[in-house]
């Protein structure tokens, strides 16, 4: 691939919006662009880098080799611009801006939004961006401003505070137990179903001994969606692996053997330290310490 002209930005934000969706359609939609505009954008860059980014099929655009070898630098230059946009929103002294926080779905969903709405209330001016992913490298990537993490940062240049343990034990809804018994042993979960990962087994890798002996096949409610399997433990499909802070909320859930399997995660919150002097990032990133402080002891969020 030998570039014939430098591709422009609006062409390579195209690109990689035509690659998440594949199709010229759902690109135009998130962009705000028209269908022939992205088409005319892709053709443009086609030229410029003299290669054939996608191949057409009836499913969509595929990215071809030469897409693929292309996209994480397009995605770093779109993390940069978006950095850039977040620094300029507002000065590094005042409370106004944007923040951009990254968390996994759970966090995201169960615990963060009681701790940015007493945020929010307290310094409207402060734009809040949460995004949901479990990777590690958004702070080092400048994807995101702070980063709530199940593990310890250990990319250079970060500012890192260990906030506590989560404790994470097996449970089910009540329902579910009254139909098919509550277990009394390990042995015994073998003739239930267990909520666990489809494809993606990392979430299991570093929750204890008994949940690394675990395959796919020892569930009979798979997801590597996080909030799917805890929505399929709300609703009585099985018995599953929760953080004991949520649970608790939840009162139609029952502890399953919870002096045999009990394990903990430890709760990160990271920042990239050229931010520490930027007052927004400090203000949010010292509320969600103390409020993720308090979640973890088990008293708030």
């Amino acid at each position: 691939m030998v570039a014939k002209r430098p591709p422009s930005w609006d062409e390579l934000r195209t690109f990689i919006e035509v690659a998440r969706d594949g199709s010229l359609s759902g690109a135009a939609r998130r962009l705000g662009l028209t269908q022939p505009t992205v088409g005319r954008h892709i053709d443009a860059l086609e030229a410029a880098l003299g290669a054939a980014l996608f191949t057409r099929s009836p499913r969509g655009l595929t990215p071809t080799p030469a897409a693929l070898s292309l996209t994480p630098h397009a995605e770093a230059m779109a993390a940069a611009a978006a950095a850039l946009a977040r620094t300029a929103s507002g000065e590094a002294a005042a409370d106004r801006g944007v923040v951009r926080v990254t968390a996994s779905h759970v966090i995201r969903c169960e615990v963060l939004p009681t701790i940015l709405a007493a945020f929010r209330a307290e310094h409207p001016g402060i734009a809040i961006e949460l995004a949901t992913t479990n990777r590690n490298e958004d702070l080092a990537r400048r994807d995101a401003d702070i980063a709530v993490r199940m593990v310890r940062p250990t990319q250079s240049g970060l500012l890192a505070r260990r906030i506590g343990a989560s404790r994470i034990a097996l449970y089910a809804h009540r329902d579910y137990l009254a139909r098919f018994g509550e277990p009394r042993s390990l042995a015994d979960l073998q003739s239930h179903c267990l909520i666990g990962f489809d494809r993606d087994n990392s979430s299991f890798r570093g929750v204890g001994d008994f949940a690394r002996r675990l395959t796919r096949e020892d569930f009979g409610f798979r997801s590597d969606s996080d909030l799917a399997q805890l929505a399929a433990l709300r609703a009585g499909v099985g018995i599953g692996g929760c953080q004991e802070n949520i649970a608790r909320r939840i009162p139609e859930l029952v502890a399953v053997l919870p002096n045999v399997i009990r394990y903990a995660l430890e709760v990160w919150l990271a920042m990239h330290e050229d931010l520490k002097t930027t007052r927004r990032v400090r203000l949010l990133f010292d509320r969600l310490a103390a409020g993720l402080t308090e979640f973890v002891r088990g008293r708030g969020a």
